[in-house]
C-alpha cells in the first residue's frame, strides 16, 4: 500500500514541478520532461503494464496543470509507456548510457507522437518546425537529467522494497 501511495505521489508530484518550478529552469522554452523519465523508470522496472498505468495518470495530470487539450499526453505516454516496457524485457539496462539514450529515443517518440496528434485535430500547426525546436532539444534535455532522477528514484522505491522484505 505503501508502494501505490508513493508511486501516485511521485507522479502528482512530477506533473505539478513540471508545469511550476521547472519553468525557471527553462532554456529557451525547453524543459525536461519528469512525467516521461517516470513513465521509461517504471517500463524498467515493473514493465508495460506500470508503465502505461503511470502513462495514464502523469498525462491525465499534465494534461489537466498544463491546460492542454485532455487525452493528448496520455495516448502519447501510454504507447511510449509500452514499448519501453517492451523494449525493457530484451535489453541490458544496467548501465547509465543506456538508460539515458532509451529516454532521449522514447521522448522523440513520445514528441512525434504529440505533435501528431496535435496536427490530426489542428491541421495549421508546424509539426516539422515543432519537432526541430522543441521536441529534439527537450529530448537531450531529459536525457541529459535521467541518471540524477533515476538514482533518486532507485533510492526512494528501492528503499520500500527493503522494508517491505524485512517485514515479511
Amino acid at each position: 500500500m505503501r508502494r501505490i501511495i508513493g508511486w501516485l505521489a511521485v507522479i502528482i508530484m512530477a506533473a505539478l514541478l513540471e508545469s511550476t518550478v521547472l519553468q525557471r529552469i527553462s532554456i529557451q522554452d525547453v524543459l525536461p520532461d519528469l512525467t516521461l523519465l517516470l513513465v521509461v523508470y517504471f517500463a524498467l522496472q515493473g514493465g508495460e503494464e506500470r508503465a502505461m498505468f503511470t502513462g495514464v495518470l502523469g498525462g491525465l495530470m499534465k494534461d489537466v496543470a498544463g491546460n492542454a487539450r485532455l487525452g493528448h499526453n496520455v495516448l502519447a505516454l501510454v504507447i511510449v509507456g509500452y514499448v519501453a516496457g517492451r523494449l525493457s524485457k530484451r535489453l541490458v539496462t544496467d548501465h547509465p548510457a543506456v538508460k539515458a539514450g532509451l529516454v532521449f529515443v522514447a521522448s522523440l517518440a513520445y514528441g512525434v507522437i504529440y505533435v501528431c496528434v496535435q496536427y490530426v485535430q489542428e491541421p495549421s500547426i508546424g509539426v516539422t518546425h515543432q519537432i526541430l525546436t522543441n521536441r529534439i532539444p527537450t529530448a537531450f534535455y531529459t536525457a541529459l537529467v535521467t541518471p540524477l532522477v533515476f538514482l533518486l528514484l532507485d533510492r526512494m522505491f528501492r528503499r520500500d522494497e527493503g522494508l517491505e522484505r524485512s517485514v515479511a
